[in-house]
């Protein structure tokens, strides 16, 4: 299987010596059964054709979909054009970006930031997921989809993030708010060192950090995607 990895973004620079590349995050949830290509969105590169793939990734990014980057419309406009042609997965930011060129609306939530631990409930089962009700993963977002496109499946979420698992049949794509490619000594690092940009108090922080304490379902969402990327 062919893959190409979309990476929309890099760990900060305070992490980057100590942790893989948001790109290879995603290789190892994946597994090394694929031929895997990575592509730096930021620095203008994407696939010059959706067939030359099996499916593509999109990871997360510090970036949100409505920023002024030169990069974001012509990505937009490259899942628009994938249309069936190879599966699509998005990972936080990728969940954004894709509902956004799909037709949803995407906006930095009034609600807050959503760092920690995150729980969502399964609403709908697909055939790739298994028997699981709830799924607890790594989450460290502002950014939400506030209106699915038409004809997406809502999977999975909760009060906080009502749009947290979505399914795009037509279009053979399947997006995630929260982050399966994190371990949790990343999601750990990460939000610890995260001051500047999560205005809350230290208590909410705190308590973010012990909830990632908790048993993570990142290998299980892991086997989802895997088992979405070999159905037909």
């Amino acid at each position: 299987m062919k893959i190409g990895i979309i990476e929309a973004g890099t760990p900060p620079a305070r992490l980057a010596g100590a942790y893989p590349s948001y790109g290879r995050m995603v290789e190892r949830l994946i597994g090394d059964a694929a031929e895997v290509t990575t592509f730096p969105v930021a620095e203008g590169r994407l696939p010059t054709s959706p067939d030359d793939f099996d499916a593509f990734f999109v990871t997360g990014s510090a970036a949100g979909i409505y920023d002024d980057l030169p990069w974001i419309a012509p990505l937009k406009d490259f899942l628009r054009g994938v249309e069936g042609r190879a599966k699509l997965v998005g990972l936080c930011f990728g969940h954004q970006v894709m509902a956004a060129a799909f037709g949803g609306t995407v906006e930095e939530s009034p609600k807050g930031w959503g760092i920690g631990l995150h729980t969502y409930d399964v609403f709908e089962r697909a055939d790739w997921m298994d028997e699981a009700d709830r799924v607890s993963v790594p989450a460290i977002h502002q950014d939400q989809v506030i209106v699915p496109p038409a004809g997406a499946r809502i999977l999975g979420g909760n009060a906080f993030t009502p749009y947290g698992i979505l399914s795009y049949p037509e279009r053979r794509a399947i997006s995630f708010q929260v982050h399966p490619e994190f371990e949790t000594d990343y999601a750990t690092a990460l939000i610890a060192g995260h001051r500047p940009a999560v205005p809350h108090d230290e208590a909410f922080r705190t308590a973010a950090l012990a909830s990632l304490e908790g048993t993570s379902d990142a290998p299980r969402i892991g086997g989802w995607i895997r088992r979405f990327l070999h159905s037909r």
